[in-house]
């Protein structure tokens, strides 16, 4: 499962690298044109190591995955693979109010499917595993959740602070989450 999902996960940086084209100028103006979507493209590799990292340390944590396991990865899998496109389609139209909404959603689906997955997990491994223990009661992961709710009907408001609120998230969560790692060492 690893395995798969980061390679998954490889093939949607990937894919949202070579929607980057290349300028026809040879000039330092002729990039400016592409400034919305390399901002874009870097929140979302952000996010995207975020997951990818936090999926190792998950994985780490347990022993074993049975069914409901697989699919609630895929169902993270999923979302996660929308990414390129909501990516690409924010840029494009330079922030505008309805991408800038679609790009939430997906991240907000995307965080609900990793705390499905967490759930899942635990609910594998018991109330009393290492993962359980590590996650506790997952304050990062709750206000993710509620602060992508807040920011897809601020975008049609004012898309930058709907950005802004995106990109806050992300630096709460680039913060090292060392809870399982402490948590596997004692």
């Amino acid at each position: 499962m690893e395995a798969f999902s980061d390679g998954v996960i490889a093939i949607i940086i990937t894919i949202m690298v070579l929607e980057l084209k290349i300028p026809h100028g040879t000039d330092l103006a002729a990039l400016v044109p592409l400034i919305p979507v390399f901002l874009s493209y870097a929140l979302s590799f952000i996010f995207l190591g975020i997951y990818w990292s936090n999926h190792h340390h998950l994985l780490q944590a347990i022993k074993h995955v049975d069914g409901r396991v697989l699919w609630a990865n895929l169902h993270l899998l999923f979302w996660l693979s929308l990414t390129p496109f909501v990516t690409g389609w924010m840029g494009e139209n330079h922030f505008a109010s309805r991408p800038v909404a679609l790009y939430g959603v997906v991240l907000l689906f995307a965080a609900v499917a990793y705390f499905i997955l967490v759930r899942t997990l635990i609910a594998v491994h018991g109330k009393d595993s290492v993962l359980a223990t590590a996650v506790g009661r997952d304050f990062k992961g709750k206000v993710s959740v509620m602060v992508y709710a807040v920011a897809i009907p601020f975008s049609f408001v004012n898309s930058w602070v709907a950005c802004a609120l995106y990109v806050l998230v992300s630096i709460m969560w680039l913060i090292p989450d060392r809870r399982i790692e402490k948590t596997l060492i004692q």
